[in-house]
């Protein structure tokens, strides 16, 4: 009995069928675009198609990085990839892992041999490459002297500081004397010891940038003792002559930008490192100002015009305080001797005198104060408040108990 097999087994052998043929599995196609459509997803779907027949196909969203340009109705293109079944409707397909417009398919080749050859050589090593100075004076520009790049560079340039000299070399870029065009503006650039190089121009199919892509420009950018930025078509262009460059830059404008300081940067910089100093001056001055006035009054603390000053101080002091001790100890003499004075006021005889007392004295100035001591006839002198008398015993009466004594007999 003959075997029986279901649609998904049919489809399922056949792509087995097409996964063994290591010819399908990597296959160039060329034809002609049509019913292409962008998906929301990221894919690409298109039909490739020539005089004779079509073929389904499909860039998935991973594959796309590598596509250059934007696909559109009726271009000529090769299609890179796989041919494989979609075995849920059972139809094969060509799966594109790269496309390229037709005609560069060559060139693409020749492209990737010498980069590979290049590489090899070191001419892409970083420890060639030569740092792009940070503030130059001259910038030496190798590109069309008509067209968008040389306008855009002399404008951004001339915005970012106008005290940049921008030498132009205007040199062919396309076409077969493009090579020899671009390689002695190089050399005249290094002659007149410009700051930094420029080489480029705008965007174009890989054709119109091949002269980028030959080996003599990239000798020519390698050898150059001056720094050389590229600047080779648009953002997704990429050369030999980028990667040889010291620096790359995704367009002529941006390659303004890196060659060209911001003059205003510098000058809010400058701003800002003026106010910095004036400010961290002002903190030193003031800092040694406090030092020095500190070391001022310490000076004039240990000088000798300020220990004199305080010794004056200090004797003029101990003077006063001596004076003052002398008042004091003069004031209790002074009060003690008024004591003694009236103390010897209640003693004086001559206090008594003035009291109508008298004072009784032998011809020897001897106080007399009993009639023993002397007899009748002796002399003597008594005194008086107004003076003397001098007088001569004539008789002695004693005294007792207010009694009248008898009188004594000489």
């Amino acid at each position: 009995m003959q075997n029986v097999y279901t649609v998904a087994q049919v489809n399922s052998y056949i792509k087995n069928m097409f996964t063994q043929d290591y010819m399908l599995q990597s296959i160039m196609v060329k034809g002609e675009v049509s019913n292409c459509k962008y998906h929301s997803s990221g894919h690409i779907y298109f039909t490739l198609k020539d005089s004779k027949g079509t073929i389904a196909c499909v860039m998935f969203a991973t594959n796309r990085r590598g596509l250059k340009f934007q696909m559109t109705e009726g271009q000529q293109i090769v299609v890179s990839g796989s041919v494989d079944v979609y075995e849920r409707d059972g139809r094969y397909q060509l799966y594109a892992k790269e496309i390229t417009l037709d005609g560069a398919g060559q060139l693409y080749e020749r492209y990737e041999q010498l980069k590979r050859e290049l590489e090899e050589r070191g001419m892409f090593a970083l420890q060639y490459k030569q740092p792009i100075p940070k503030y130059i004076r001259t910038l030496g520009v190798v590109t069309a002297a008509t067209g968008a790049a040389v306008r855009d560079i002399i404008n951004i340039a001339g915005r970012r500081n106008p005290y940049v000299q921008i030498i132009l070399y205007p040199a062919i870029v396309q076409g077969e004397a493009a090579v020899p065009s671009i390689v002695n503006g190089i050399h005249a650039l290094e002659q007149l010891s410009v700051d930094t190089i420029i080489v480029g121009r705008g965007g174009g199919s890989i054709e119109d940038l091949w002269a980028f892509n030959e080996e003599a420009v990239a000798q020519a950018i390698f050898d150059c003792r001056v720094p050389i930025i590229s600047a080779v078509g648009h953002e997704t262009d990429t050369t030999i002559a980028d990667f040889v460059a010291d620096l790359r830059a995704p367009t002529p404008s941006a390659a303004a930008e890196l060659a060209v300081y911001d003059i205003e940067q510098i000058q809010d910089k400058m701003s800002e490192y003026a106010y910095t100093m004036h400010h961290m001056c002002r903190r030193v001055i003031g800092r040694y100002r406090q030092e020095a006035e500190h070391y001022g009054d310490k000076l004039r603390y240990l000088s000798p015009v300020n220990t004199i000053r305080m010794k004056r101080t200090q004797a003029l002091s101990l003077e006063e305080h001596l004076q003052n001790a002398m008042e004091r100890r003069l004031q209790d003499f002074r009060h003690k001797m008024d004591i003694y004075v009236q103390q010897m006021k209640g003693l004086s005889p001559l206090d008594k005198l003035n009291q109508g007392y008298v004072y009784a004295a032998d011809v020897k100035g001897a106080t007399v104060a009993s009639i023993k001591q002397v007899a009748v006839g002796d002399r003597m002198s008594v005194y008086l408040k107004d003076g003397r008398l001098n007088v001569q015993v004539m008789d002695k009466l004693r005294a007792a108990s207010g009694v009248r004594q008898k009188r004594e007999e000489v």
